[in-house]
Order: structure tokens, then sequence, then C-alpha cells
């Protein structure tokens, strides 16, 4: 039984279908390359990262706006392939089937005020400055520059980006 429209509905289906094999065509590489990533590893310079979950092979993290107070890192680099990234950063590989999918050179996106827990295995994570597990305070976050006689007394720590742009974090032990 045949109803008034079929070849016009298959004629339809038929153009969808050449849309998008002509979509894939032009754009199957990024499809193909980005359809096993995760939405960290889609992340381009200038992007901000959370982990969530810090572990040195397997960490679940987040791309968030970098004015959140959970966007520990912010993209530096990003790369296809295996690469050195500067001393200042941190890196992180995505891999899938063995092969690296995306590696991320990472610098630190601290905010002023805000306390963070670091892993020599797990990097940075923001947690709360009353909890347990907190181990520094950001007392002020200097842009711009990398000088560690820009933090006043009240700092017992500091940390340097060199590379750029440069950051001077003035820390402290959080106060519980």
């Amino acid at each position: 039984m045949k109803f008034p429209g079929a070849r016009l509905l298959a004629r339809i289906v038929l153009a969808l279908v050449a849309v998008a094999a002509v979509v894939v065509t032009v754009a199957g590489c990024s499809l193909i390359e980005d359809a096993g990533k995760s939405d960290t590893a889609k992340a381009k310079a200038g992007d901000c990262i959370n982990v969530i979950e810090g572990s040195a092979v397997d960490s679940k993290t987040e791309p968030v706006d970098c004015s959140s107070d959970k966007a520990v890192y912010k993209v530096a680099q990003s790369y296809d392939k295996k690469t050195d990234c500067a001393a200042d950063y941190t890196s992180y590989e995505e891999t899938l089937a063995g092969g690296t999918t995306a590696f991320l050179c990472l610098a630190p996106n601290f905010k002023e005020g805000s306390c963070y827990n670091e892993s020599s295995t797990t990097g940075y994570k923001h947690v709360d400055c009353a909890a347990s597990d907190a181990t520094f305070k950001v007392l002020k976050r200097i842009d711009g520059k990398a000088d560690e006689l820009l933090c006043d007394q009240d700092a017992d720590g500091f940390r340097l980006i060199e590379t750029d742009p440069k950051v001077t974090f003035c820390t402290a032990k959080p106060k519980g």
C-alpha cells in the first residue's frame, strides 16, 4: 500500500543523507579527531579547567569559566601529541587506545583569597579554606610580574610563573 507523498518523503531523506555526507566530508577530520575527546581535552589556550578529582592516571576535570573560584588552571598551550611543557606548567594528557589524543600545558589560575590543596601526584585542587586538606591560601595575586619581593610580610610562601603571562602568587598557610 502506498500513501501520497511517499516519493517526496524518500527524496527528502536522500537529500538529508547527501547533506550529512558533505558535512562529514568537509569537517570530518575535526569531527573524528574530537569524537573521543573529553570536554577538557577539547579546551583551547585561554580556557580554564577545574579539577574535580585528582589522580596520577585518571583525573576528573571539567572546563569552567575563568572567573570561577574553581578555575584552578588556565590552558596555556594545546597540542594533539605529547610535548614538553615549560617548568611553570602542569601537563594534562588524554589518551585513547594507547595514543595521545590531547596534550595541554596548564598554568595555575589561583584566585586571591582562595585556598588550594597541592599534591605532587595530582596537582592543584580548589578547596574550602577551613578544610583539613587546604595546603595554602593565596593572599595576593600580582599579574604581569614574577617577583617574590612583591609579597608582603604576611606571606610565608610564593609561587612564580615565569612564562608569559608572568604572575606572582603570594601564599600562606590557611588559618582553620
